[in-house]
């Protein structure tokens, strides 16, 4: 399932190009903020609501996606602090936010989130690629 969500990245960087503005900006920090928060405690149905559909598609249930976050995300999921570093636009109605994080062991590592602007105005999540930070042990 890990594989799938890049490829959905991939769709987000096509397209013309978005401009958001702070306010934009703001609501996906506060959409990826309340989702770690909510994975810190254990709260699947607050976090699987901050997935986009495509996303919420792949997994049935709010419960079905704690425990994928839980198996391929553990760094997220159990963040021991978290940084939202920058946000760039990207597509066409899509942002990029990297967040530095460390696991609960202390290590850090790097996440790229890429969230959609929903016809709602909500902006909900797309898609998350974590890798270990520069100069981390495996």
């Amino acid at each position: 399932m890990r594989a799938a969500i890049p490829l959905l990245v991939l769709g987000l960087t096509m397209g013309t190009a978005y401009a958001a503005d702070e306010a934009d900006r703001d609501a996906a920090r506060a959409t990826v903020t309340r989702q770690i928060e909510a994975f810190r405690k254990d709260d699947a149905t607050t976090a699987y609501a901050q997935a986009a559909p495509a996303i919420q598609g792949m997994f049935p249930s709010p419960d079905t996606f704690l425990a994928m976050v839980r198996q391929g995300y553990a760094a997220v999921y159990r963040a021991r602090s978290f940084k939202i570093d920058r946000v760039e636009d990207v597509g066409t109605g899509g942002v990029a936010l990297g967040v530095t994080v460390q696991d609960e062991s202390g290590a850090d590592w790097l996440a790229l989130y890429t969230l959609e602007k929903q016809p709602d105005g909500a902006w909900r999540i797309t898609g998350c690629q974590l890798t270990k930070a520069p100069g981390t042990s495996a």
